[in-house]
């Protein structure tokens, strides 16, 4: 098979272009914990009391807050489950406002919020 140099600068480009997309399909993924940081044991701070009033949450500023907030829509189990980073935090944030109806709350709440769920609920602590 004989290639001219059009056809070989056709070839390199879907060469090229598929290892971009590889590396692309490798880039950041906020649904993946942070590489390269300790998982979370419970040596590494003292442990939080869970709040019985709020489905045991851990109860630190921002507790109440979200759990009237996000238990309106689901059980706090979804919440407890979560290993998510902080940037998939901010976008199910805007996720759950957008396609699922959830109430737009005032900026101070929406804060304390994500603040709340990243310190307890993060992949990146």
């Amino acid at each position: 098979m004989h290639l001219n140099l059009k056809t070989a600068g056709v070839a390199a480009a879907m060469l090229l272009f598929g290892v971009t997309l590889a590396v692309a399909a490798q880039a950041y993924d906020p649904m993946r914990a942070v590489q390269g940081q300790p998982a979370a044991t419970p040596e590494s701070g003292p442990a939080v009391a869970p709040n019985p009033d709020f489905e045991n949450l851990p109860d630190t500023a921002g507790v109440e807050e979200t759990y009237y907030m996000c238990s309106g829509c689901h059980s706090t189990a979804i919440i407890k489950q979560q290993s998510i980073s902080d940037a998939r935090w901010d976008y199910l944030w805007d996720w759950m406002i957008e396609e699922q109806g959830m109430a737009k709350p005032d900026e101070e709440t929406k804060q304390a919020i994500l603040a709340y769920l990243k310190e307890h609920f993060s992949s990146e602590r």
